[in-house]
């Protein structure tokens, strides 16, 4: 059995924004890219995607020609859409691109008030929203031209960065994992505690049921075993064309595994796993780096219950005690 408290003490590497009292685990919920995963650099990728798709539009019809086009565009000055690429940590790829898509009306003159709406609520992490005054018409337009974009995207980010530290991740697994990432997730499943990971990013499954992808092959060149009763008991993300906000995947394991919601840890360094572990009523744990200051500031904001610089085992040990 695994116990979860709040230290008593002021311990370097990790802060405590809402102290809780101590708290039995049968389940943790885990972000994977930032939280565990350092393959994906996709800041300066959606920085470039969805700034310089809010300045020009979408102005090519295949998901190759829109990356071709994106790409032209690098050294550009998108300086918003860099502070929304940061601020907008863990919600799904398609509401990011949904974003940009939407401020390509703003920059053109024909947006609306409901589109300025839906533009503030998707800043301030809303995923699922009504939009007053906008047609079924147009907001399939827009749901189509996000999974457009998301498409391209996912090219940008394959060719700007991710497979190139794959293939150094196939050389040294464990220098592009976060540091304690493995022993902090094997710790949990020797205490009992199923550990699932869930992905704003598009998971695929083979016709037996297993998890593929680009994420797919991310987890399995950095040594994490997919499956039940092994170290990770499944693996859960998005879709190309359906948002799957990180609320509702967790949600969907619950019903599915019959967990209650004050049994589960959820750890990530996104805002949307992390409003969802209060919105549930979870344990909270943000992996963040010490200099990530705005990350920091809207995790406090959220009501996360433990920040943690990385899983090192001097950290582990002041929140996690187990039992026979």
């Amino acid at each position: 059995m695994l116990i979860v408290h709040a230290p008593d003490r002021p311990v370097p590497g990790m802060e405590v924004p809402v102290p809780f009292a101590p708290r039995k685990i049968r389940a943790a919920f885990h972000d994977i890219d930032g939280t565990h995963s350092l393959i994906r650099k996709w800041v300066p990728v959606m920085t470039l995607v969805t700034g310089a798709t809010a300045r020009y539009g979408l102005c090519r019809s295949t998901p190759e020609d829109i990356a071709e086009f994106l790409r032209a565009r690098e050294g550009e000055d998108f300086s918003e859409a860099n502070r929304f690429a940061v601020e907008s940590a863990g919600l799904s790829a398609l509401t990011q691109m949904e974003w940009a898509i939407r401020m390509s009306r703003r920059v053109s003159g024909t947006s609306s008030p409901g589109n300025e709406a839906a533009i503030r609520a998707i800043w301030n992490g809303c995923e699922c929203f009504e939009v007053p005054g906008e047609t079924a018409e147009e907001r399939a337009r827009i749901e189509a031209e996000s999974s457009l974009l998301f498409r391209a995207y996912e090219i940008l980010l394959r060719s700007m960065c991710r497979d190139r530290n794959l293939e150094l991740a196939r050389q040294d697994p464990a220098g592009w994992r976060v540091p304690g990432s493995m022993e902090f997730l094997t710790r949990l499943w020797r205490s009992g505690v199923k550990n699932y990971f869930v992905t704003g990013a598009v998971v695929e499954y083979t016709p037996d049921g297993k998890p593929m992808g680009t994420m797919a092959e991310e987890i399995q060149v950095l040594g994490y075993e997919v499956g039940p009763g092994k170290l990770i008991e499944a693996f859960r993300g998005s879709t190309w064309d359906k948002k799957l906000p990180k609320n509702e995947l967790m949600r969907a394991l619950c019903r599915e595994y019959g967990y209650a919601s004050d049994e589960l840890l959820i750890v990530g360094d996104g805002r949307s796993e992390i409003a969802a572990a209060v919105e549930l009523g979870a344990v909270a744990l943000s992996r963040l780096n010490p200099d990530a200051s705005k990350a920091r500031e809207i995790h406090r904001a959220l009501g996360t219950n433990l920040i943690v610089d990385d899983y090192s085992p001097e950290l582990l040990k002041e929140f996690m005690l187990e039992k026979k």
